[in-house]
């Protein structure tokens, strides 16, 4: 028998100064067995980072030709594919081809190999946005994580800070290629 998805309620209060973006996010997101809480709390962030009205989660990890969230036109076009993880260059080459804009929050145990051997192969794209954490961030994030999420996350002068409870954890945004 197949283990079921873990459902999380979100709720972020978005106050993106560097966008003027200011929000108050809710979602329900599922968490697929093989997906890694790390990865989830990256998920989480790209939404927030990324948002903008049409912004939507996709089916994930269990859906290969579909982004981990995306925004599509009313023709079915995709405006923004945005990507998690450490992706072959490949799929972001091919999505950066049929998207208007592209961005990748690149994280994983093994990013700095990813990036070493695998950003040369990005850094022409036109359309393309790169943005990496510093692992210890993401896992500070996923010791507060909750099946009902309830984060304050500010972005301001290219770094984020995330309240979550009566604590603060914050970053600079790392950005590898393009702009937010």
């Amino acid at each position: 028998m197949a283990l079921p998805s873990t459902i999380y309620r979100v709720n972020i209060q978005l106050s993106d100064v560097d966008q003027g973006v200011y929000q108050s996010l809710q979602a329900t997101v599922a968490r697929h067995p093989s997906e890694t809480e790390e990865r989830l709390v990256t998920r989480l962030l790209a939404y927030a980072l990324f948002y903008e009205p049409d912004l939507n989660f996709t089916k994930g990890i269990s859906a290969l030709d579909e982004p981990d969230l995306w925004v599509k036109g009313a023709d079915g076009r995709v405006l923004l594919w945005v990507e998690v993880g450490l992706p072959e260059p490949d799929r972001i080459i091919k999505a950066s081809r049929h998207s208007v804009r592209v961005a990748l929050v690149a994280g994983g145990k093994t990013s700095s190999n990813w990036e070493q051997q695998h950003m040369p192969k990005l850094q022409g794209i036109q359309n393309l946005t790169v943005l990496c954490f510093n692992q210890s961030f993401i896992r500070s994030l996923v010791s507060k994580l909750d099946r009902s999420i309830s984060w304050e996350v500010t972005i301001s002068d290219g770094s984020l800070y995330i309240d979550v409870g009566n604590e603060t954890f914050d970053t600079v945004l790392q950005l590898r290629v393009g702009k937010r």
